[in-house]
This record gives C-alpha cells, sequence and structure tokens, in this order.
C-alpha cells in the first residue's frame, strides 16, 4: 500500500471508525479491523472506538425515539405497520432484541427509535446497549481481522493488493448499503407488498 494512504488511514482511520459505528457501519468496522491486522490501527483502540460510537448511536436513537418517536415513526408507513410488531417482541424478548438489534443491518437507527417508544426502562436499554455494542465491535471487526489473516496465509505477498482488498470491502459495503436503501424505500411506496 503506498505510503500516502497508510498515511491517510493512520490519520483519518479512528475518526471514520467512529462516525461509522454511529450509525451502521459493519463495513467501516470490517475495513478497521483489516487496517488493524495489517498494521495500520491498533486493534484494542478500533474496539474502543467503535463500543463508543455503537453505544452512542444507539442510545441516540432510543432517545429520539423516547422523545419524538411516534412522530419520526408516522413519516414512515412502512415502519409504522411494524412497530406493534416490535413492541410485542419486546416484551418477550427484550434482552436478545436489544442485544442483537445491531446485528440486523438497516435496522441499527430504526429498530432503537422504535424501542424508544415501548415500555422498555431507559436505564435496562444503556445496559444491554452496552453490551451488545461489546459483542458487535469484537465480531464485527474480528472478522475484518481475521480474514486479513487468512489472506497472508493464502497470497504470498498481501501487500501488492491491499488497496483493492481495503477498497472492495468499502465498495461492497457501498453497494450493500444502496440495495437496502432502495428495498426500504419500494417497502415505503407500499407497505403491503411482500419483500
Amino acid at each position: 500500500m503506498t505510503a500516502a494512504i497508510s498515511a491517510f488511514i493512520a490519520s483519518y482511520g479512528y475518526l471514520a471508525v467512529f462516525a461509522g459505528t454511529l450509525l451502521e457501519g459493519e463495513t467501516i468496522l470490517l475495513a478497521a479491523g483489516y487496517a488493524a491486522q495489517r498494521g495500520l490501527l491498533d486493534w484494542r483502540m478500533v474496539i474502543a472506538i467503535a463500543i463508543a460510537g455503537g453505544t452512542l448511536g444507539d442510545q441516540i436513537a432510543f432517545s429520539l425515539g423516547r422523545w419524538k418517536g411516534a412522530l419520526l415513526i408516522a413519516k414512515f408507513p412502512g415502519l409504522a405497520h411494524r412497530v406493534p410488531q416490535v413492541h410485542r417482541l419486546l416484551e418477550r424478548y427484550h434482552v436478545a432484541l436489544i442485544l442483537v438489534i445491531r446485528f440486523l443491518y438497516g435496522l441499527r437507527i430504526a429498530g432503537p427509535v422504535i424501542m424508544g417508544t415501548s415500555r422498555v426502562p431507559f436505564l435496562r436499554f444503556a445496559v444491554l446497549n452496552l453490551l451488545g455494542a461489546i459483542l458487535w465491535a469484537f465480531i464485527v471487526s474480528g472478522a475484518g481481522y481475521y480474514f486479513g489473516v487468512a489472506l497472508e496465509a493464502w497470497v504470498a505477498d498481501v501487500e501488492h493488493i491491499e488497496l483493492f482488498i481495503l477498497s472492495g470491502i468499502l465498495l461492497a459495503g457501498a453497494v450493500a448499503a444502496l440495495w437496502l436503501h432502495r428495498r426500504a424505500a419500494k417497502y415505503e411506496d407500499d407497505p403491503d407488498e411482500p419483500e
């Protein structure tokens, strides 16, 4: 990888991890895990920052749901259609749902907003949200890290293709996000159409 790109990742990589994990963040976190394996970032810092960003992002979304959730949900008919179902699930399985919501791509923001409109206590959500963020940060960044380990075992000189690998991870994440966004927009237009 060129020295300029390495310097750029070293300078802005942690900021990208924090900003990315405030929202969806999986793609950035996978790329950061890979960059950590290659020695461009410190894996412990990646995990700590991902935990902070992931916890803060979901806590803000939950608080927005508690404060203005009904108003926000009313703007998205497809989302409003699912609120009763999510509330029923929360009544029975709130611990599991709060722990795994961040693993359900596309629900990182909507899920906690809906949860904020439920009867889940603020402190209980905060504790489970932190535990979920810890699991998520280790699993997703670990997948990127161990992808790098496996790649080194298969490819003799990884350094020559690092830029393409990181670009591929980011591009795949962008394509997945665009596809999910279009699918959600289509569902918003016609919530009764099967997914």
